[in-house]
């Protein structure tokens, strides 16, 4: 039988029981916590234990759950759709996202309903694993491995969601894996520095700004195409700035060659005003897929990797992007290499590029080939 049992912060009884995996769950019944409807809500308590612990379907569940809640309270169950939830969910999400991350929710989940088609506009408890398994492979005849993963973390929370309001009882995600990794796939790795000199030799004066500003700051490109002259400090030589990713507030000390890039560029009287104003409105537009690609135009310009080709695939837009080593994202990975090699303790170089794990930080470090001549070098001689 199922247990009742009533949270501080709910006014109603909350059920608990086990699934037909042994694994204990818990739910609110929505039935308020009064004596006079205990019986009440032990009856859908035990209704839920029931539907989880024999083999039915999502459907049959809802159903026999839905009779009951009429039955029990006089209310009718509503019916929420897939579309139904996504807009109510993105919705909530809105306030406490990044305008990069919205977008790929928003991206995933136009996505996601487009390949369901008519399901879409069924009951969300319709929807099954194999529909997501169906997805996550479609996703992958065209888009890279972590791409995919990324989309089908996305709709993990999105049903998660869904299961913590009571519109499913069982996650269709549970047993959804992620996609391996292309085997052979190039790892990133950092720029040497004859590279980042054969990039500035082709960049504009904004992008080979931003060149520096990467290396200096080992910060995101969104971050630092966001900048304004109120994140400068000359008087303290600092750059302050919170990273939209992570949202932690970052006080960076100015390089000296930063410094006197800095104070290079023309300042106006308007404290708002971006430094690199061209980028800045693709930021605020919510565009940073549109920076990479300028930035992957400028490493083919300067010969660094293969020019991008303009002509859609048969699958459009969607097509895979073909893997490189190098992006703007690698000047993190040079900050953090360049200061490890000249003997930089690591948690400085950790704390000055913002990671908020060692775990993170050792993968974007790379030791330099001189750094490991010289530990050969202590070798003894036999």
């Amino acid at each position: 039988m199922a247990f009742l049992w009533k949270h501080p912060a709910s006014k109603y009884w909350q059920a608990r029981y086990f699934d037909k995996e042994g694994r204990r769950r818990n739910r609110s019944t929505k039935v308020e916590a009064k004596d006079s409807t205990r019986k009440k809500a032990q009856k859908l308590a035990d209704s839920y234990e029931e539907a989880a612990t024999r083999h039915r379907t999502a459907r049959q569940v809802r159903t026999v759950i839905a009779t009951l809640h009429s039955e029990l309270t006089g209310e009718e169950m509503p019916l929420v759709t897939m579309r139904q939830h996504v807009t109510t969910w993105l919705a909530m999400k809105e306030p406490e996202t990044s305008p990069a991350t919205m977008a790929l929710y928003q991206g995933t989940t136009k996505a996601f309903l487009e390949f369901l088609g008519k399901r879409a506009d069924l009951d969300i408890a319709a929807i099954t694993a194999a529909d997501v398994i169906r997805f996550r492979n479609s996703l992958a005849d065209t888009l890279a491995a972590g791409t995919v993963n990324l989309k089908v973390k996305t709709l993990r929370m999105v049903f998660k969601a869904a299961h913590r309001e009571g519109l499913i009882s069982e996650l269709p995600t549970a047993h959804v894996d992620t996609v391996k990794k292309e085997a052979g796939r190039a790892a990133r790795r950092p720029f040497t520095v004859d590279e980042l000199r054969d990039v500035l030799a082709v960049a504009n004066a904004e992008w080979a700004s931003m060149v520096k500003f990467g290396l200096y700051t080992g910060q995101r490109l969104s971050d630092l195409a966001a900048l304004t002259w109120e994140n400068i400090d000359l008087a303290r030589g600092e750059i302050r700035l919170l990273t939209r990713k992570t949202g932690r507030r970052m006080v960076i000390p100015m390089a000296k060659p930063l410094r006197e890039h800095i104070e290079s560029l023309e300042a106006g009287d308007d404290p708002t005003q971006p430094l690199h104003p061209t980028a800045w409105i693709k930021a605020q537009a919510g565009r940073p897929s549109a920076l990479s690609n300028q930035f992957n135009d400028l490493l083919a310009a300067a010969g660094l990797r293969p020019a991008r080709s303009r002509k859609k695939t048969k699958n459009g837009r969607n097509g895979a992007r073909e893997a490189s080593v190098l992006s703007f994202h690698s000047l993190r990975a040079t900050a953090a290499t360049l200061m490890h090699d000249a003997g930089v303790p690591s948690a400085v170089v950790q704390e000055l590029i913002g990671h908020d794990s060692e775990e993170v930080h050792r993968a974007y470090v790379k030791i330099g080939r001189e750094s490991l001549r010289g530990g050969t070098d202590k070798l003894p001689v036999l």
